[in-house]
């Protein structure tokens, strides 16, 4: 993974919507079966909206049901990080931008083969280049 991005509030909110914001710097949640992504089929590198991270492939999407995009594994592990979230009253994992901190969304262990995790991943956060065809 490259260096680590900072960059100050202002800044993110000059730089993403008000949803990515609320989102990715705010650790907040898009209502399910709503995000660009949730049933998408096309083929690419899902990337972190904030940074260009490289997060997930399309070959590691599937449909769980829930209303957002769902991967059993990221491209690479050191590109994402994963930390307690005990908001709401719940014990979750939450999953996490490595590069620059962006709220990705949670990770659950009702996934699929071969990995049996589901990275439950809000559309907003993400960013796809679709593979040329």
């Amino acid at each position: 993974m490259g260096k680590k991005i900072s960059k100050s509030e202002k800044e993110w909110k000059q730089e993403l919507t008000s949803e990515q914001v609320k989102v990715c710097r705010q650790k907040g949640t898009e209502r399910p079966f709503s995000g660009e992504y949730h049933n998408c089929k096309e083929d690419g590198i899902y990337q972190c909206v904030c940074c260009g991270n490289d997060l997930f492939s399309s070959d590691t999407k599937f449909d769980s049901g829930t209303g957002w995009p769902s991967f059993w594994e990221p491209i690479a592990p050191e590109y994402i990080r994963t930390e307690p979230d005990h908001n709401m009253g719940m014990r979750r994992v939450e999953v996490v931008c490595d590069a620059c901190d962006a709220h990705l969304g949670h990770l659950f262990n009702d996934g699929p083969p071969p990995t049996g995790q589901r990275y439950c991943i809000n559309s907003v956060s993400l960013n796809l280049m679709k593979k040329d065809s």
